[in-house]
C-alpha cells in the first residue's frame, strides 16, 4: 500500500507549465511599459527627457520633472492594488471552486463600503488607518455571511449558490449604504469620490499603510498554494493527502479578504480585476496555483495600471476613475464567462 507521502510529490514538486518563462518575460516587459505610461500620461503628457529627468536627475527642477515625481507614488500604489486584487481573486476562486468568484461579485467590496460609510457617518473617521480597519471588518463579516448563506441546503456551497448569495447580499448592503448616505449630505460628498474606485489618492503614506497588509496576504497566498491544488481535487481527496481542508479554506479566505479589504479601504471598491487577472493566467498557464497566484499578481497590476492610464486619457484634462474603466471592461467579460462556463466548479 502506498503511503500518503508517496502520492504527494505530483502536487508539491514544482512542474513548470509550458510557456511559463515566455509569459513571465512578456508580463515583466508589459509591467515596465505600464509604469512608463503611468508616469508619462495624464492631464499633462510629459516628454521623454522630462521623464528621464524626473526619475534619475533629482537636481533638475522643472515642471515636467516635478509632474513625473508626483506620479511615482500613484503608479506604485496602483501596481500594489492591482497585485492585491489579482491574488485575492485567484484565492477566492480556489476556495469556493467557483470560476467567476471575485470580491465584487461575492459582495466583499460592498461589505467594506458599508462599514466605511458607517464610519464616516457615525464615527467621523478621517485617516487611512481608520478606513482600513473598518473596511477589513466589513469585508470579513460579509465573506463569512455570503459563504454561510451559500452553504445552506443540499449540496453545500455550490458555485451558483455562492454567486446568488453574493448578488443578494450586494443588493441588500447597497440599499443600506444609500439609506445611511441620503439624509447626510456631508457623508455623500466624502463617500461618492471614494465609492467609484480610484488610485489618485495614492501617496507614500498610504502605501506605507497598505504595505503590511499586502505582504502578509501575499505570503499566506503563496504558502497555501500547493494545498489549494489538492483542494481542487475535492475535499475527500485533499483530506486523504493530509490537507486540513477547514483550516486551509480559512487561511486562504482570510488572505483573500485581507488583500481585498485593504485595497478597498484605500482605493475604493474596484471591481473585476481579480476575475480578469486570474482568467488570463489560467488561460495561458493552466490551473496550477503555485504559478497562477504569483502571475495573477503581475497580471492584476498590469490590468489596473492600463485601466488607470485609459481613464486619464479618456477623461483628459480631468480623469475617469479606474473603477469605472474596469467595470466597463469587466462586466461584458463576466457575462461571456458565465455563458461559456455555465457556472461550473473549478
Amino acid at each position: 500500500m502506498n503511503s500518503p507521502t508517496a502520492t504527494q510529490p505530483n502536487l508539491h514538486r514544482p512542474h513548470m507549465p509550458r510557456h511559463f518563462t515566455k509569459v513571465l518575460v512578456i508580463s515583466i516587459v508589459l509591467l515596465g511599459l505600464c509604469m512608463i505610461a503611468s508616469l508619462a500620461f495624464g492631464s499633462r503628457t510629459v516628454r521623454w527627457q522630462e521623464l528621464i529627468d524626473g526619475l534619475f536627475h533629482p537636481a533638475i527642477d522643472s515642471y515636467g520633472a516635478d509632474v513625473v515625481r508626483k506620479r511615482i507614488s500613484r503608479t506604485v500604489f496602483g501596481l500594489c492594488c492591482g497585485a492585491a486584487l489579482g491574488v485575492s481573486g485567484s484565492l477566492m476562486q480556489a476556495v469556493t471552486r467557483n470560476p467567476i468568484a471575485d470580491p465584487s461579485i461575492l459582495g466583499v467590496n460592498t461589505g467594506a463600503s458599508l462599514f466605511v460609510v458607517c464610519g464616516l457617518a457615525f464615527l467621523n473617521i478621517t485617516t487611512a488607518n481608520q478606513y482600513i480597519w473598518l473596511a477589513l471588518a466589513g469585508a470579513m463579516l460579509t465573506a463569512v455571511f455570503v459563504f454561510g448563506i451559500g452553504s445552506m441546503g443540499r449540496g453545500g456551497a455550490t458555485p451558483l449558490k455562492l454567486v446568488l448569495a453574493g448578488a443578494a447580499t450586494t443588493a441588500a448592503l447597497s440599499s443600506l449604504v444609500s439609506a445611511i448616505m441620503v439624509p447626510r449630505s456631508y457623508v455623500m460628498d466624502q463617500f461618492r469620490f471614494w465609492q467609484v474606485g480610484s488610485v489618485g489618492s495614492g501617496n507614500w503614506d498610504v502605501i506605507g499603510t497598505f504595505a503590511p497588509f499586502l505582504i502578509v496576504g501575499l505570503l499566506l497566498a503563496i504558502i497555501t498554494a500547493p494545498a489549494l491544488n489538492a483542494l481542487a481535487l475535492g475535499d475527500e481527496a485533499a483530506t486523504g493527502l493530509g490537507v486540513r481542508t477547514g483550516l486551509l479554506r480559512f487561511v486562504a479566505a482570510f488572505a483573500g479578504v485581507l488583500l481585498c479589504g485593504a485595497t478597498t479601504a484605500l482605493a475604493g471598491p474596484i471591481g473585476f480585476i481579480g476575475l480578469l487577472a486570474t482568467h488570463v493566467i489560467r488561460l495561458l498557464l493552466g490551473p496550477d496555483l503555485r504559478y497562477v497566484i504569483p502571475m495573477s499578481a503581475l497580471s492584476g497590476a498590469i490590468i489596473l495600471s492600463v485601466s488607470d492610464v485609459i481613464g486619464r486619457l479618456v477623461g483628459s484634462p480631468g480623469e475617469l476613475e479606474v473603477g469605472v474603466v474596469t467595470a466597463f471592461i469587466g462586466a461584458p467579460i463576466l457575462i461571456i464567462l458565465a455563458m461559456r462556463m455555465k457556472v461550473r466548479s473549478l
